[in-house]
């Protein structure tokens, strides 16, 4: 319960919900598209539901430090860059609570000190498992990365299909959006920015 409440926005102290308030929250919804929450098909449906969205925010319940955990530091002298291309992610729009379904690409340059790279993978996953929007994300993944290892510089890239714009509202499907965040020497030089680019597109 703490995790959930030390993740929410500064000043907000509520506690999680009961179950069953979950449940009788989603009856409500099926009422209100509509449908009878009574009938055959429908009668587990919030029981479901709630549990789906104990896995699909699980973010909530973790932390970058807990995430990225040890670091390495025997790299044998290596200080280039280091980057894991195409990690798929599934995530939330905060705005109306449907899917944003993407990749990320994420770089950095080392100083002493090196991340497992299935941890890179697990913090993506993390921030993507809550209501987001991807320029939030696209920020808090890289920070994170920066504020914990303390490398020379981080490199973000994410892109995504926003389902609030293909399913609802003006339905463009299969158009997607690109954001990018640098810190360190990423933000400092357009040559490792353009080198970051190019690595992602090979």
């Amino acid at each position: 319960m703490d995790a959930i409440v030390k993740n929410f926005p500064a000043g907000q102290k509520e506690a999680r919900p009961t179950q069953q308030e979950a449940e009788e929250a989603v009856r409500v919804l099926l009422r209100w598209a509509g449908d009878d929450p009574n009938r055959e098909g429908l009668l587990d449906t919030p029981k479901r539901v709630a549990r789906s969205y104990r896995e699909l925010f699980a973010g909530y319940e973790q932390t970058p430090e807990e995430v990225l955990g040890r670091t390495f530091e025997e790299v044998a002298g290596y200080d280039d860059m280091v980057l894991v291309r195409d990690i798929p992610f599934f995530s939330h729009c905060e705005h109306h609570m449907v899917p944003i379904i993407g990749k990320a690409h994420v770089a950095y340059l080392p100083k002493g000190r090196v991340l497992g790279l299935s941890k890179i993978a697990r913090l993506v996953e993390t921030y993507g498992r809550r209501l987001q929007t991807q320029e939030a994300m696209t920020a808090q993944i890289a920070h994170a990365i920066q504020d914990v290892l303390e490398p020379r510089g981080v490199a973000v890239m994410i892109e995504a299909e926003h389902m609030c714009m293909s399913m609802r509202g003006i339905q463009k499907q299969g158009s997607s959006t690109l954001t990018t965040t640098f810190t360190g020497q990423f933000d400092a030089n357009a040559a490792e920015q353009a080198r970051f680019l190019m690595m992602i597109r090979r």
